[in-house]
């Protein structure tokens, strides 16, 4: 029996350096036939197996037989066209904007109609009622024990329910944000509206200040069965869009709303009530320009309320171009000299004012502890902590998630003195701080003014004490004066007995 000629054996040769071995270089067996690698085999039948398009076995039967695969029988077809639907599905999931999780927040949450929160029934007197608003917002109020309003409230309200534009003057911490919240949630009530077309608009002039007008008005407008949308810069912005798209009054800082607008998420077209809130900080700051542009986009005859403790030019401006023969109500005078807030200027060398600030730091109580620079209340807040001082700083140049969680430490307690810029001062509305102190002097009445507003809230009593150098003593006086106010004096050191006895 005669054997199949094949190549001549001899030694094998090693390829040169530096080339790439194919595979007509690999040795041959005795057949003459490439010599296949375990390896390659397996790569190969992983090839025949893998993907739509497999090999077929021998018999005649399908991949979809083999053992531990699809069940027999089943179609191949369908098994493909089965993939490329869930194919189809998973790209047009990634192409819409995802949220991350812990990022969504109540706003967030899918659309479940617009069915009113049931609210406990209303019993006995209530005032709110008596100024004509609806039982069921009155109900949520009482459920707070909130059921006389405010000089502001009780001027304002029936106004603002008649449909008038409404000019509001009074400090802060006179209720003025119930003031407008109501009416809004009245008039806009029952009344269906368009995507992306929010029907009630509140401009704030920082986010702090969007956020407490946000906490007032979720449980209200929950029992109106309306939908509130916050829209503030540091956050983010698809999920503000989200909210947009179904938001039937929407709450918002000036340069965040004209970005979204320029950007086609929101329509201010269909607004038929707006409120600017604080309007003279919003001046202050800067805002004019994007608050012009945002009532530019407001449709003719659309309602305003407009509030302020202040009516200075950029404030009178405002009124005269965007308010329509508006009812004017000042239930609180533009000063601080109400018979609950004491004022005091306290005169210390340069080299003991650091001293003498820890010394009042110490206090039991809530205090607000102002300075004028973002540097300057990271440094005061660090001197404080190494004196054993609770305490924490609060300006914009924090990241807005940090500035939410720093405030919501002080009002539950966890802080009790906190270091704030003026920036942040109007956005600070907390119960029961007693003591504002003006570390350094602010640059004047109205900055003075604003400041101390964090204390004697709501009728209660409060302290505001400015520290003042030999130098600056002078410039104390004139800054008070024109506040209207006339401040005891107290010169100190560190240690006195008459600094403890003045914050005791």
């Amino acid at each position: 029996m005669s054997s199949r000629p094949g190549r001549p054996k001899g030694p094998r040769t090693a390829a040169p350096a530096g080339t790439k071995r194919t595979r007509s270089d690999r040795p041959r067996t005795d057949t003459g036939r490439p010599r296949v690698d375990r390896a390659d085999r397996q790569r190969s039948e992983r090839r025949d197996w893998s993907g739509g398009q497999r090999a077929q076995r021998p018999g005649g039967a399908s991949g979809s037989d083999r053992p531990g695969t699809d069940r027999p029988g089943t179609d191949r077809r369908g098994t493909d066209r089965r993939r490329t639907e869930r194919s189809r599905a998973d790209w047009q999931r990634a192409d819409r904007p995802r949220s991350t999780r812990g990022e969504r927040s109540r706003d967030d949450r899918p659309d479940r109609g617009r069915r009113p929160v049931p609210v406990p029934p209303l019993t006995g007197p209530n005032g709110f009622v008596d100024l004509g608003v609806p039982t069921d917002l009155a109900a949520v109020l009482a459920a707070g024990a909130i059921t006389d309003p405010t000089p502001i409230q009780a001027l304002a309200i029936p106004a603002a329910l008649s449909g008038r534009d409404v000019l509001g003057r009074g400090r802060t911490g006179s209720g003025k944000t119930l003031a407008f919240v109501l009416p809004m949630l009245a008039r806009l009530a029952g009344r269906p509206g368009k995507r992306r077309q929010p029907r009630g608009l509140v401009l704030a002039p920082t986010r702090e200040l969007a956020m407490q007008v946000i906490d007032v008005l979720r449980p209200l407008a929950a029992a109106s069965g309306l939908r509130q949308q916050l829209v503030i810069g540091g956050s983010s912005y698809d999920r503000q869009i989200r909210g947009l798209e179904r938001a039937d009054i929407v709450v918002a800082t000036p340069g965040r709303l004209v970005d979204l607008a320029d950007r086609g998420s929101v329509d201010l077209g269909g607004v038929q009530m707006v409120v600017l809130d604080e309007a003279d900080h919003m001046a202050d700051l800067g805002f004019m320009p994007e608050i012009e542009a945002i009532m530019g986009r407001l449709p003719q005859g659309a309602q305003g309320l407009l509030f302020s403790a202040t009516l200075d030019k950029d404030v009178d401006r405002l009124v005269r171009s965007y308010l329509s023969d508006p009812v004017e109500h000042s239930a609180d005078p533009s000063t601080a000299t109400v018979g609950t807030m004491e004022h005091h200027v306290v005169v210390v060398h340069p080299r003991d004012k650091d001293a003498v600030t820890t010394d009042i730091a110490l206090r039991r109580g809530r205090t607000v502890a102002f300075v004028r620079t973002q540097l300057g209340a990271d440094r005061l807040a660090g001197q404080l902590q190494a004196g054993g001082v609770r305490t924490a700083a609060l300006h914009g140049g924090m990241k807005q998630g940090m500035r939410s969680r720093t405030l919501e430490e002080f009002r539950r307690g966890a802080i009790d003195v906190l270091v704030a810029t003026d920036v942040a001062a109007r956005g600070i509305h907390v119960d029961d701080v007693d003591l504002v102190l003006h570390v350094d002097l602010p640059n004047g009445p109205k900055e003075y003014l604003h400041r101390s507003g964090r204390t004697a809230r709501a009728g209660a009593s409060g302290r505001v004490i400015s520290l003042a150098t030999l130098r600056q003593e002078r410039t104390a006086h004139a800054i008070t004066a024109k506040a209207g106010v006339r401040p005891a004096v107290l010169r100190a050191r560190p240690g006195d007995e008459s600094l403890r006895a003045l914050v005791s």
